[in-house]
């Protein structure tokens, strides 16, 4: 009897479990495929017209953008890492020009990539490579994309020391490449997703360690976005030459940059030999919760790099 009653709880753990997680990806999946309401300029400015190419196309200034369609708090409370991928690269880059770059961010923050609709990370590594006579080619494709898509988890701020490391949580599958793997700094970041609910932290393992600053974005001039920048890497302590060189001088040359939505999330953009790669999404949900009644009433938000000489507009 005791052994039936124990089957039945079990039972019952397992079926709970399972629900729970089809309500989780079903969540999630309603998330991604709901646009947030937010204002967008139109793709094509039609006022500029070139009478030499009648049929070039303009697009819409970014000054302009934020101008005439700024963005509130409001606004930007809605937008989370899940329902940004529901936008065109077009929607993705207006909301990244109406934005600063706010504080260098510290400590974990939970990662997640998406690429423009229709495009993928191949097509894009195929342009990037050919730019560089193809020095990276093949199986370094493969282990870029299998890196890019399963295992990255986010990336770990060291704001004192101006330095960051990516982590991920699965090893093994790097773990030939690695210089004495076994010899990784390891350290303990919140766990996002279903299992976050019942183990709230992971282990995860250190790589591909990069520099932080500010400097010029390289999609909007307008005002500095926080650089994350990989090519000196190799001057970082822990720095292994493989896999971290793949991201650096002798690499894929990578370089992303940031700007804040708002306190503990941030919008990114990957580039490869000044390339365009992909859209990212840094998250750390204590912070974003936190300061989330705060910012929508208006508390000013700290600044570590220049904001330009248009202050970034914000609707009422």
């Amino acid at each position: 009897m005791k052994r039936i009653l124990l089957a039945l709880i079990a039972l019952v753990i397992v079926v709970a479990a399972i629900g729970a997680g089809w309500w989780y990806l079903w969540r999630e999946g309603a998330q991604i495929a709901e646009r947030p309401d937010i204002p967008f300029a139109p793709v094509v400015d039609e006022s500029i017209q070139d009478p030499d190419n009648p049929a070039k196309v303009f697009r819409v200034d970014f000054a302009r953008v934020e101008q005439e369609f700024p963005l509130s708090r409001a606004d930007l409370l809605k937008l989370t890492p899940a329902n940004l991928r529901a936008l065109s690269q077009e929607e993705v880059d207006q909301i990244y020009g109406r934005l600063t770059a706010g504080p260098i961010p510290d400590g974990a923050y939970q990662g997640d990539l998406f690429f423009a609709r229709g495009d993928s990370l191949r097509t894009r590594l195929d342009e990037v490579l050919g730019g560089i006579g193809g020095r990276i080619a093949g199986t370094k494709i493969e282990l870029v994309e299998t890196l890019g898509r399963t295992l990255w988890r986010g990336k770990i701020f060291d704001r004192d020391q101006l330095v960051l490391r990516n982590f991920i949580e699965d090893l093994e599958p790097l773990r030939p490449l690695i210089e004495d793997p076994d010899g990784l700094t390891t350290a303990e970041v919140p766990r996002g997703g279903l299992l976050g609910w019942f183990i709230p932290t992971t282990t995860v393992w250190q790589l591909f360690p990069a520099k932080l600053y500010c400097g010029q974005s390289l999609l909007d001039g307008r005002r500095e976005s926080v650089i994350i920048d990989y090519l000196y890497g190799d001057e970082i302590e822990g720095y292994r030459a493989s896999p971290d060189s793949l991201a650096g001088r002798g690499g894929l040359r990578i370089r992303d940059e940031i700007r804040m939505i708002r306190p503990g999330f941030y919008l990114g953009r990957a580039y490869a030999n000044k390339i365009f790669l992909l859209n990212f999404t840094l998250y750390q949900p204590e912070l974003a919760d936190a300061g989330a009644e705060a910012f929508a009433a208006g508390e000013p938000a700290l600044e570590d790099c220049w904001t330009g000489e248009q202050l970034r507009q914000a609707a009422q």
